[in-house]
């Protein structure tokens, strides 16, 4: 992959994000630059309050920014302001979200918990479902098509929510702590998959997460510490032999 090559998915240039006013704001976002290009998976790490969720639900168009800009698959969505009046629109289209819990709707199946969102989307009953089941197939759950949440193992149900996180092709996959509630085999299996997402459908994969042991899954790590990006650390160039990963 050369993502030098293509244009960026992700481009958050300048962000900024305070709470509160005088003496009792609080500068959650700092002056943030991030990029992420077609088929990278990359990191957002640090302490619990250094901005991690903050930055990913701007990224979102959940929170709105106090400044800066965010461009989205091309398209310059907030500079200063919102540039669209329609956010659930764009979330719907560009923005597929896993978190850290599946919260699948528990009396949907693993088939309706997918095309449910295709249906809010517009498309009709058949073609969501059949849409839910290519995903599943895609995922390796399709055996559990017609299970309930409750019957679904961890590792299921986790894939039945990236399932339904792809339903409408997003460019743009935001996962908050997706391996949180998973073992170790469990969370790198989940990586992996997210890993062939992005380069299979060329899209732009940010991962919030404290588990060290998925480190090895990303492309670029970036770490916040007190609202700033600390350190980019970019695990696809080598490294020299006898030194550090």
């Amino acid at each position: 992959m050369e993502p030098l090559a293509k244009e960026p998915v992700v481009r958050i240039e300048h962000l900024s994000k305070h709470f509160g006013e005088g003496s009792a704001q609080v500068d959650a976002l700092r002056d943030i630059d991030l990029t992420v290009y077609p088929g990278q998976v990359v990191g957002l790490m640090g302490p619990s309050g250094s901005g991690k969720t903050t930055l990913l639900n701007c990224i979102a168009c959940i929170v709105e920014p106090s400044g800066g800009r965010i461009t989205l698959d091309g398209d310059v969505v907030y500079d200063e302001a919102w540039l669209t009046s329609d956010l659930r629109r764009l979330r719907l289209d560009k923005i597929g979200f896993i978190f850290q819990y599946p919260n699948l709707l528990p009396f949907l199946d693993g088939t309706d918990n997918v095309a449910i969102v295709l249906n809010l989307a517009g498309y009709g009953g058949s073609a969501a479902r059949e849409r839910a089941a290519d995903l599943l197939e895609y995922l390796d759950v399709a055996h559990r098509k017609h299970a309930m949440p409750g019957q679904l193992s961890g590792g299921e149900a986790q894939r039945v929510a990236i399932a339904r996180a792809l339903a409408n092709r997003p460019r743009i996959i935001l996962a908050d702590e997706p391996t949180a509630p998973l073992d170790s085999e469990r969370a790198r299996i989940v990586m992996d998959l997210l890993r062939r997402i992005a380069q299979e459908q060329d899209a732009a994969v940010i991962v919030v997460t404290h588990d060290e042991m998925i480190l090895d899954r990303f492309d670029h790590i970036f770490r916040l510490r007190d609202g700033r990006l600390e350190l980019e650390e970019d695990r696809t160039r080598p490294r020299r032999p006898g030194t550090e990963p």
